[in-house]
Order: C-alpha cells, then structure tokens, then sequence
C-alpha cells in the first residue's frame, strides 16, 4: 500500500482508523496503529465520565481526559496520531483547544459541518485540519467557507458513506440508495478536491462500510489517497473497550447489524441487542441529564442517554447499552493484534491489485 502526505506529515500506511466514542478508541488503539504507519484516532466523546476522578464539572474532566490520553499515546508512539471531536458536542470548542494546545497532528471533524474549525488555530499551530463529510455539497461549503473566513483549505477530507458504522449523515431512506453509495460520492469529492489544487493538494479518504485490503484497493482506484476503518479494530486486543464488547462483534449475524434513531437527531448503525429492545419498549427514558453533552439532545425528549449507554457498552454492560458498528462488523471472527490486522490488509490490497483474486 502506497503512502499519501496530510499536508508535511507522510501517512506511511494509508489506513486512518476511525474515532469511536465512548471509551473505544483511545491512547491504546490509537497508538497501535501509529505504530504499524497509520493514523491512529483517539475519540473525544465522553472522556469526562472515563476520568471521573478528575476535580471539576464535567466539561472540565472531559478536557483533562483529552490530554492524558494524547499524552499517553505519545509516550507509547513516535506515529502520527488524531483525534476525532464532534460538532455536536456541547465541548466542541474546548475539545479543539485543548487538542491543538496539546500539539496533536490532525483534528478529524464531522457530525455536523466544522465550518470555524480553521478560527482555533494558534500561531504557529502545525495541526492538520480534517473535516468527515457525507456529501460533494458538505465538501464544497466548507472550503469555500474555510478559503473565504479564514484563508484556509482542508488538509484532507473524509467521506464517510452509508455503511459506515455509528451516527450517519444521511436520511434512513437514503442509506439504500445507490446515488449516495461511497463509490459515487468519493469520485465527486475528489472532483472537488481538484478545483483547490492550484493552492493545496487536498486528499481524499474513503470510509464507512471498508473491511478488506480488495476494498482499500477498489477506493483507492477510485480517486482516494487512503481509507478510514474502526469497525476491523474493535476484535483486537490493543482495543480500549473490554472483551465482552469485542465479543458482542465476533457473534453478531448480518441480520444483527441495524439503524437506529439516536438522541443526536441522526440515524446510526448498530447491533442489535437487550438494551436496543428496551430502548424501543420505551424503558430507558432519562430522568434527568448530568452531561448536557451533545447540543442536539433535549434529555426530556430522548428514548434514553447515548453517552451512558455507549459507556456502559464499552465497558462491558451491554443490558445497558450497545455497540456501533460498521456494515460489515458482523465479518469479525476473532481477536487479533494491530499489526495482524495490518499485515492481513497489506496482503489483500497485493493480491486485488496483482489480479491474483
């Protein structure tokens, strides 16, 4: 597999692996994979109730969170290592802040359009800018905003298609149809990319629904630089969630993995599960909220709390709680290392392209 650069910093392996909140993808998947070439992600979402013995509201143990575990992940790799903040968390700004006083290399941004993401660079910041889209249009508006407010492009750009796991940015009807399908929307996003290449090269990344090397190969013919991939990194062991939630992956069926309506207003993917019957039993409604954690939640409205659930799940409690997962997450088979992994795409990505499959 061919290296790609993000702005100076050289991707060796060109496998980004995706954010998964709460408490999935931390310093110890992140650093794994930083070690084996690619970018390795640390997720935002949720880190104040992972440190809950840090002083302070909420807000404030979210953000102490947030640097012990960038800061432990670069006492375990000299790779290159994101993190993964959503728009629609209440703490966004202090998210970025923190992420970029922290010096880390790249801020992957989406669940909404990060269009002021530029305006939290500091002078002399080296932190690469990375908004997750869904959409040629998504694409388009925020470089235009970016190039037009701040004189800024995008130092990359995900896509992220309908077989990706977690929250989606599409509606539920469109997840099934085949205009929005990744191989469409990767070939228009790099058109758009191209209209910025006199003043930046900005390269594209597919994810959402990736779980071979064949398939790294496909994306990469289509136009992309390289893939993003989290459900394939939940079943190893460097993972941060515990073993029962690995597990819940290695025994889930096609038929297990669904969409849901989440809190957040979007519709995600998941596998199915207790906690998921109850939700829809009308038996996990919140009483009262401690977070306030994402800005599109109203807890008085809510079928049950996502931060406390998607907790709960990876820490291995799954009758209150339960697993995003990609499209094909039900392929899982077993728990491996990182650099198997790693090793096993590499072989396939040869193969599909030698013809030899």
């Amino acid at each position: 597999m061919k290296s790609f650069f993000i702005g100076n910093i050289e991707i060796k392996t060109p496998v980004i692996q995706g954010g998964m909140g709460v408490g999935v993808s931390l310093s110890g998947l992140a650093s794994a994979v930083a070690n084996e070439g690619g970018i390795g992600v640390i997720s935002c979402a949720g880190l104040g109730l992972l440190y809950p013995r840090e002083k302070g509201t909420y807000a404030e143990k979210c953000i102490e969170g947030l640097k012990e575990e960038i800061q432990k992940a670069r006492k375990k790799t000299k790779g290159v290592i994101g993190v993964n903040i959503m728009v629609a968390l209440s703490d966004y700004a202090d998210m970025v802040r923190t992420a970029i006083n922290e010096k880390i290399d790249v801020i992957f941004s989406g669940a909404g359009l990060p269009l002021d993401l530029p305006s939290y660079l500091t002078p002399g910041s080296t932190t690469k800018l990375v908004p997750i889209v869904s959409s040629s249009r998504a694409a388009k508006i925020i470089c235009d905003k970016w190039e037009k407010n701040y004189n800024y492009l995008p130092d990359a750009i995900v896509v992220e298609g309908p077989k990706a796991g977690g929250h989606l940015g599409f509606k539920r009807e469109q997840l099934q149809d085949q205009n929005y399908a990744l191989e469409v929307l990767i070939p228009e996003v790099v058109a758009i990319a191209s209209n910025y290449k006199e003043k930046k090269q900005i390269p594209v990344i597919a994810a959402g629904g990736i779980s071979t090397g064949g398939d790294i190969a496909r994306f990469i013919g289509l136009g992309a630089s390289g893939v993003q991939m989290g459900s394939i990194f939940v079943t190893t062991w460097e993972c941060d969630a515990s073993v029962t939630f690995k597990e819940v992956y290695i025994h889930s069926k096609s038929k297990d993995v669904l969409i849901i309506e989440s809190p957040v207003g979007m519709p995600g993917r998941a596998i199915d599960g207790a906690f998921i019957q109850s939700v829809n039993n009308g038996m996990e409604r919140p009483k009262t909220c401690s977070y306030h954690c994402l800005k599109t939640c109203d807890y008085t409205q809510s079928p049950y709390c996502i931060i406390k659930a998607l907790y709960n799940a990876a820490k291995g409690n799954m009758k209150k709680g339960y697993a995003f997962a990609g499209s094909n997450a039900f392929l899982a088979e077993k728990i491996s290392s990182v650099k198997e992994v790693i090793n096993k795409l590499e072989c396939e990505f040869f193969l599909a392209t030698h013809k030899l499959v």
